[in-house]
């Protein structure tokens, strides 16, 4: 075969492969149009998402600052609470020493 005769043949390869792909990339996008309406209904369901994370957002802050509040008071609370204890430590043993004055003094 001769080189203009290979370059013939190639040339008409190429142009058949081009068009195959041509036709292919057509009948592709025909079975696969998208629709107006399910643009919409896209559209519809991206700014449903959108605001359905900004609403967990805003849950997420609330939490947040609600559990820092609860940590604040349970920290205020377990303060409280000792000082209550030692309290009742320190009264118990006043009323164990009045006990044995009282004893002492009466016996």
């Amino acid at each position: 075969m001769e080189r203009t005769a290979l370059v013939a043949v190639l040339t008409g390869i190429l142009l058949l492969a081009f068009g195959l792909g041509w036709a292919g990339h057509w009948l592709f996008r025909k079975f696969n149009r998208i629709d107006t309406t399910n643009v919409a209904e896209l559209d519809h369901m991206a700014s449903a998402l959108h605001e359905a994370e900004e609403t967990r957002d805003e849950a997420i802050a609330y939490l947040q600052g609600r559990e820092a509040e609860l940590t604040g008071r349970l920290g205020q609370t377990e303060a409280e609470l000792e000082a209550a204890m030692e309290g009742l430590g320190e009264a118990r043993r006043e009323v164990e020493e009045l006990r044995d004055y009282i004893d002492q003094h009466l016996s």
